[in-house]
């Protein structure tokens, strides 16, 4: 699909969302669920106490006739969605824990878990921090594409808004997601996985008598939210799973992370951590990278060498190619025997 046959689908499903802002009087966010909701309902308006009036339902009505995001590919109708949620930030000034993964850092999470997954074509994931669904809609599309086929993939998130605009966006991707309503820190309801991933939250967790029992919890305040999510996520793998997380660069620099290197020793390997390109980030101090670790068990081991570096700018493809052969050399090496 052309971008301008996406960008049409955008304008199209901006100009609903429009309608419903100001006849319902509700957020950019809210009117974009209204309106997936819409579509997935036969691609008629909802009407509740009047509204929206019958001026706007004959205008909504019409758009949603003449929009066709069924016959879209899934990456395709991902990619308008991603104009809309890019729209909310702008327009609502979203806090930056909730606002979506960025593609380029997406394709380049799917990239690492191809190389790491290998022959291993059919396997379970969850995202333990979906969000709007980004990063998990992403990886589906961009694996499936490569023949993977994901058996089964979760989200969770505590913030339904978040969790409403994951789900509908799934279904416009005809993508088979189940998501749930829960704080990713208490028990959860999703069976165990093959990997987890997640673009970690950072910032602290202000419930302590509710991690009291985790090891990486601090021994005096508030815990960091994404150490305890790490902890959290590793008791939802299967044994020798991948857990694939999108983490500040600077994450063992801290006195806390003491605690969370202890926790990974004794719980699972780490086996990588790759800086993302700087010029993808604003600044230094805002940089993420992909750590990588595997839970002990089903024969996973250490690897001899973690694997440390950076990625290489993606403009420039000579380097691109290098770091290529470098990662599927070490990949050889460490898990040729899968």
């Amino acid at each position: 699909m052309s971008l301008e046959e996406i960008e049409m689908n955008f304008n199209q499903i901006n100009e609903t969302i429009d309608i419903l802002q100001k006849s319902l009087e509700i957020t950019y966010l809210d009117a974009f669920i209204e309106t997936s909701n819409n579509l997935l309902d036969n691609k008629s308006a909802h009407v509740e106490s009047g509204l929206p009036n019958d001026q706007d339902v004959k205008l909504l009505n019409q758009i949603y006739k003449k929009m066709n995001l069924e016959s879209l590919s899934s990456e395709d109708v991902r990619k308008v969605i991603q104009l809309v949620l890019l729209k909310a930030t702008r327009q609502e000034k979203i806090q930056p824990n909730h606002q979506m993964t960025p593609d380029t850092i997406g394709f380049l999470v799917a990239f690492v878990l191809e190389k790491l997954m290998g022959e291993k074509k059919t396997f379970s994931l969850l995202d333990i921090t979906v969000g709007s669904g980004n990063l998990l809609t992403t990886i589906l599309n961009q694996m499936s594409t490569d023949k993977f086929e994901i058996s089964k993939a979760y989200g969770v998130d505590n913030d339904d808004t978040m969790l409403s605009i994951a789900g509908l966006s799934g279904q416009l991707q005809r993508l088979n997601l189940d998501l749930f309503h829960q704080d990713a820190i208490d028990d959860l309801v999703v069976k165990k996985s093959d990997v987890v991933i997640a673009d970690l939250p950072i910032g602290y967790y202000p419930l302590d008598e509710r991690v009291s029992h985790f090891a990486t919890r601090a021994t005096e305040g508030h815990s960091y939210v994404h150490h305890l999510l790490i902890e959290q996520s590793v008791n939802y793998l299967n044994d020798g799973g991948f857990g694939v997380y999108l983490v500040p660069t600077g994450l063992f620099e801290t006195e806390e992370a003491k605690k969370l290197l202890v926790y990974i020793q004794e719980n699972a390997y780490l086996q990588g951590m790759l800086n993302l390109p700087a010029n993808l980030f604003s600044s230094a101090g805002s940089r993420k990278s992909i750590l990588i670790i595997q839970k002990h068990g089903n024969n996973s081991k250490q690897v001899d060498e973690v694997l440390l570096g950076d990625f290489p700018s993606l403009k420039d493809e000579e380097q691109f190619q290098n770091f290529v052969k470098t990662l599927d050399k070490w990949i050889q090496i460490n898990f040729n025997n899968r």
